[in-house]
């Protein structure tokens, strides 16, 4: 489940719509007012004055309609998002305080029952979850990934090392874990369009994770940049992870709240390493 409203389209008409009618203060012509609007999230809308009329002119082939609508013919999630919150201010016209409360009970169990990566605020709006972004990030990270046969390779040694966690997490595949994470950013930050990978003037390689990082004019403080290359100097010097590293510097044996704590870290810091993560769809739509 991507936790989006458009995954799960095709179920809201038995948890919300087909309820909704059948409440006692439903009007008659509920689904012709509701197709009315469904109608401007089309990607291919109806004419108004001809298809969309004969449509909403009918309520029973208005019922008809709005329930044979899928996902694919919606704009896209921010569309489907639109058309929930401008729904509410339809029934809220018909006049009937319980109707509307009922359409937002419905919702709010709708997205829980799915669980879905928004929170419903009266009198109604739907906004964007803290974890709900964080899993559109990383959605939207394998979909730039798999554009690329060498970083899709990295994204999914990287998924496989988190998966294989549930059976065995020892200090030597949290350390895997982290080091696939490091491996898949710096193929990504490579590809960057600021970054050179060879300075001429000193005559030697720029490809470090740190050297690139200072390469990149993403930042917005320059403390950012610094415990992004901070991080990977832990990796670097902590013993296994990426290097042998170095035997002192290590305080104690890594474990699970480090692999959890480092991966959200690094995630984090995905949208500069990359200007194909678009950030606000990652957050609204």
């Amino acid at each position: 489940m991507r936790g989006e409203i458009i995954g799960v389209w095709s179920e809201m008409w038995r948890q919300v719509w087909r309820k909704l009618a059948d409440h006692r203060d439903a009007p008659d012509d509920l689904f012709c007012e509701l197709y009315r609007e469904l109608n401007k999230s089309f990607t291919d809308q109806l004419d108004p004055a001809t298809s969309l009329a004969a449509i909403v002119d009918d309520t029973n082939q208005a019922r008809v309609a709005f329930r044979g609508t899928k996902a694919a013919a919606l704009q896209g999630e921010l569309s489907a998002l639109e058309f929930l919150e401008r729904a509410h201010t339809v029934i809220e016209d018909f006049g009937s305080e319980a109707l509307t409360n009922k359409y937002f009970l419905l919702i709010r169990d709708f997205l829980e029952k799915y669980s879905l990566r928004y929170d419903l605020r009266r009198p109604f709006s739907l906004h964007p979850t803290l974890p709900g972004v964080f899993a559109r990030l990383m959605r939207d990270l394998r979909q730039v990934t798999s554009q690329d046969a060498a970083l899709a390779t990295l994204m999914r040694d990287f998924e496989d090392c988190v998966r294989d966690l549930k059976d065995d997490q020892s200090p030597r595949k949290v350390k895997q874990c982290i080091s696939a994470q490091f491996n898949l950013l710096e193929a990504l930050l490579k590809q960057h369009p600021d970054v050179v990978l060879f300075n001429a003037t000193a005559r030697r390689e720029a490809n470090t994770f740190g050297a690139m990082c200072d390469q990149t004019a993403v930042w917005p403080h320059a403390q950012i940049r610094e415990s992004a290359k901070g991080i990977y100097r832990f990796a670097n010097d902590y013993p296994g992870i990426r290097h042998a590293g170095t035997a002192a510097s290590q305080i104690r044996e890594i474990e699970m709240r480090d692999m959890v704590s480092i991966t959200i870290m690094l995630a984090g810091f995905t949208p500069y390493f990359t200007q194909s993560l678009n950030a606000n769809t990652i957050y609204s739509d």
